[in-house]
Order: C-alpha cells, then sequence, then structure tokens
C-alpha cells in the first residue's frame, strides 16, 4: 500500500513538472475575457499562446523572476501578429492585441484612417451597419479588411457613431511595440499612454495560435448540457488565429 501511494506521487510530480515545462516553453492557454479583438476573438473564445516564438523574458516564468532583464532566444514579432504581453501599467495583467507598430515607427489615425509611417492603411469594406458586442453594450459598426505594409490581412472594425477618429503621432521607442484592438472602438490599447502605451519587448508573452475551445457566456452556464448547442461554439474549435 505504502509503496502505490509513493508511486501514484511520483507520477503526479512528473506530470506537474511535463506540464509545466510545456506552460513554460512551449504553449500556455489563455481565455479571451473582453470584446477588444471582435470579431476575430470573441468573449468566451480559449487559446493556445506559442511561448518560443519571440523567446523567453521572465514573464516566460511562473512569478516572473527578475534576475535577467533581457529575452533568450530573441526573435523580432511580425506586423500584424495578434500578441499576449503584459501590460505595462502594472507589468501583472495580460493583454491580447494586434502588433501594428515596430520599434522606429509612427503611428496616427487621420479622420479615422489609420497611417503608418505617413501611409495610409488600404482598407476595403467588408459590411456595414453591423451589430458587435462591446461588453454587454452592442455597437453598430463598419467591418473593414485593411492590408498592412507586410501584406498581412484581418478584419478591424469602426463605431459608426463617435468612433475614434484623429491622433497625435505616436512615435515608437526603440524596443518597444504599439498594439491596437481590432474593435477599434472598444479597446483600451496602445493609443491610451497612461493606461497601456509602448510595450517593452521584456513583456512580450506569446503568438496567438489557435482556438481550442469556445462558448457563449450570454446563452447560458456549461453545466446546462441541454443547451449547447447554442452556448458552445463548435464552429470555432481548433481554428487558426489570423
Amino acid at each position: 500500500m505504502k509503496n502505490k501511494i509513493i508511486e501514484n506521487l511520483k507520477t503526479l510530480f512528473y506530470a506537474l513538472i511535463i506540464a509545466l515545462v510545456i506552460r513554460t516553453f512551449l504553449f500556455q492557454p489563455f481565455y479571451i475575457p473582453s470584446s477588444s479583438m471582435e470579431p476575430n476573438l470573441l468573449v468566451g473564445d480559449r487559446i493556445f499562446v506559442s511561448k518560443y516564438t519571440y523567446g523567453y523574458s521572465k514573464h516566460s516564468f511562473p512569478f516572473r523572476p527578475s534576475f535577467y532583464e533581457k529575452r533568450f532566444f530573441n526573435k523580432p514579432p511580425q506586423r500584424g501578429d495578434i500578441v499576449v504581453f503584459k501590460t505595462p501599467e502594472d507589468n501583472r495583467t495580460d493583454y491580447i492585441k494586434r502588433l501594428m507598430g515596430l520599434p522606429g515607427d509612427k503611428i496616427q489615425f487621420v479622420d479615422g484612417n489609420l497611417f503608418i509611417n505617413n501611409k495610409k492603411i488600404e482598407k476595403k469594406t467588408v459590411s456595414t451597419d453591423t451589430k458587435i458586442f462591446c461588453g454587454e453594450q452592442e455597437l453598430y459598426i463598419n467591418a473593414f479588411e485593411e492590408i498592412l505594409p507586410n501584406e498581412k490581412k484581418y478584419i478591424a472594425v469602426y463605431n459608426l457613431n463617435g468612433g475614434y477618429k484623429d491622433s497625435d503621432v505616436f512615435i515608437v521607442p526603440k524596443k518597444h511595440y504599439f498594439f491596437l484592438g481590432d474593435n477599434r472602438d472598444c479597446s483600451t490599447d496602445s493609443r491610451f499612454l497612461s493606461r497601456v502605451g509602448y510595450v517593452n519587448e521584456i513583456n512580450l508573452v506569446g503568438k496567438a495560435q489557435i482556438i481550442f475551445f469556445s462558448n457563449d457566456k450570454k446563452e447560458g452556464s456549461l453545466l446546462k448540457f441541454w443547451k449547447w448547442n447554442k452556448i458552445i461554439r463548435f464552429e470555432r474549435f481548433f481554428k487558426k488565429i489570423k
């Protein structure tokens, strides 16, 4: 009996070590709690983020050890990547946004249009007068396919009523990045310098890769298995994140 207990404890210990290694160096699951990345990521999506894509920093490890203020095996992210990072406000909270500005870039909004390094980002209308969520509130939006200088394409949405129009010029500092939410008028991102602002490369956690599960909390609890056809978004399972 004693030997069996010891063997079970060893198995549990090894399983925990393996899980910790995978979470630290390979993939970490995250839950999407807000509407800031709609329509590409929905509240209730559960995603896997690759930890190795950009290398590792203290934020890759549990308890965020502060013994080293650089990245190991550093690989620069690409414009248009959807990235999980620690917000500079507290270096603890996980945010997920789309990378728009690289070090040295100039970012500006003029009359609702996005400019990167003085060049207007091309956008094509996908839909007009469409509803989308911002928390519990529904917004009427126009949806556009934006095309970045590196040919990265994605859907961004803008509020029809009083959306974000104009800004000062944001100049991204060395070793920092500029992020935006795809739901442009429902996102606290790098435009808000006191909350997020420019994100140091040290704060990057990883790249969003795939949705592995999704449920709509507005339709009810997962415990209501008889409503799973409405609660669980089966069509989003194992959907690659672009």
